[in-house]
């Protein structure tokens, strides 16, 4: 008996410690989103002067994204620890490389932008006289706002699935999580609030589980058992 109390002690701290993950990679996120969206212009052809005024702005902006991406990890991985046994291969893969992949689409539109800002403080002549800058944004548009925002919505699904399977949350959060997850898939073009509805989703999963009652996780625990 005191072994399945360790086993379900150890769940419940599981449990929480990704949810404090999520909510920390939200927070970063989604601070950073907002930084960006009230210091670049959203024209792709806006002035680049006043992208050089919010210099300090957009570098802390970016700053948060590698700390927001090592959160994710932690809450990847913790949930995977949570499943332990239970856990599914095809919807582990599928859990894991989705998040994975969105988390290299971040980096790399960071590490673009990154350098663009750069290269807008030393040399803004460069990349306004030959176009190289609204290209450079129209790159780091197009690996945000698709390819990181399908990978996030394939996320969405499987963690959707896995909350269905464990009932560590509600089951009407994994549902909306189905729902989402359609829209950042369907998605067409370049649409302003699309990035943040991942990681709105990722902060209302972890509340739901961080102030989640302990005795119906145990039950849930006990069932699985």
């Amino acid at each position: 008996m005191s072994q399945e109390h360790a086993f379900i002690r150890n769940s419940l701290r599981t449990s929480r410690a990704a949810a404090l993950a999520g909510i920390l990679f939200s927070i970063f996120l989604i601070t950073s989103q907002l930084l960006i969206w009230i210091s670049i212009p959203a024209s792709l052809g806006g002035p680049v002067m006043e992208v050089i005024t919010h210099f300090k702005t957009i570098s802390l902006a970016l700053y948060l994204l590698p700390f927001a991406g090592i959160a994710f990890l932690w809450f990847i991985a913790v949930v995977r620890n949570r499943l332990g046994a239970l856990e599914d291969r095809f919807f582990a893969t599928v859990f894991l490389g989705s998040g994975l992949l969105y988390i290299g689409m971040v980096f790399t539109s960071a590490a673009l932008a990154g350098g663009l800002i750069r290269v807008l403080i030393s040399a803004p002549e460069l990349l306004t006289q030959t176009g190289a800058y609204a290209l450079s944004r129209a790159q780091i548009y197009q690996a945000m706002n698709i390819y990181a925002i399908k990978m996030a919505g394939v996320s969405m699904y499987t963690t959707s699935t896995i909350l269905l399977r464990t009932g560590i949350a509600a089951r009407w959060i994994a549902f909306l999580g189905y729902s989402l997850g359609t829209i950042l898939l369907l998605s067409v073009g370049i649409i302003a609030w699309i990035p943040l509805v991942f990681p709105v989703w990722v902060f209302l999963v972890s509340a739901a589980i961080l102030f989640e009652n302990p005795s119906r996780v145990v039950g849930t625990i006990a069932e699985g058992e």
